[in-house]
């Protein structure tokens, strides 16, 4: 089956995923958190993308973000990878490639979908049995959106605004939205998407990337139901 081409779109969020080749570790030590979210935090600022949330797993990484132009995330995750890749293979007398090939991107209609694919990607290490509470887990952007820890990798996305009037009042709004159950079909349909390099989103939000692209682009299930991945 040929792969969908990836869509970017200037100031539309994205949700990103990049794996671990064959599914291997590509991070081992607390220095090599430390390593990469310094450099994306420097990647993303010097091509113009806002990281809204991200989790760093052991074999595999999710950010949210949103380009100031389409051309901004090819270059950014190439910045990122040309200082992480070479930091691993010398620290560890590697070689070879680190990444799953190429990233897997899907478009998020931000007033439809992306809260919810903020708490996706943050619940990511309590779906994998590492911990049961989001703030436990120290490579997740959620103790700087739910707690106001400082991070400098983190830029609020303005619908994080809404919900209050100050940073206190919102932050307890965002924890309360971990206390709600994602539900599964959200999952399904947010897995969906990213596997396919398909938008997530409302019909208007298809019809405007169509008007934009001249291309009508939607998630569709086919064939056996995929391995439920993180």
């Amino acid at each position: 089956m040929p792969r969908h081409p990836r869509i970017h779109l200037d100031g539309v969020p994205l949700h990103i995923v990049q794996r671990g080749h064959n599914r291997q570790p590509c991070f081992f030590t607390t220095a090599d958190y430390l390593a990469y979210l310094e450099w994306l935090g420097d990647a993303a600022r010097r091509n113009g993308c806002q990281i809204h949330a991200y989790v760093l797993m052991t074999n595999h990484v999710h950010l949210l973000l949103t380009p100031g132009d389409a051309q901004a995330v090819s270059r950014m995750m190439m910045a990122l990878g040309r200082r992480y890749v070479p930091y691993v293979n010398a620290a560890y007398q590697r070689s070879g490639t680190l990444w799953e090939g190429r990233y897997k991107s899907s478009l998020i209609d931000s007033e439809a979908y992306l809260m919810a694919c903020m708490r996706y990607i943050e619940l990511n290490p309590v779906r994998a049995g590492i911990c049961t509470d989001p703030a436990h887990y120290r490579w997740s952007s959620y103790r700087s959106n739910a707690l106001g820890e400082a991070v400098n990798t983190i830029t609020a996305h303005p619908l994080l605004a809404g919900l209050g009037q100050d940073d206190a009042t919102r932050q307890a709004a965002y924890r309360e939205l971990f206390n709600q159950v994602l539900p599964d079909t959200t999952i399904g349909d947010i897995r969906l998407a990213l596997n396919q390099t398909q938008p997530l989103g409302s019909s208007r939000f298809f019809d405007a990337i169509e008007l934009a692209t001249g291309q009508r682009r939607e998630a569709k299930p086919r064939g056996r139901p995929r391995r439920a991945e993180l």
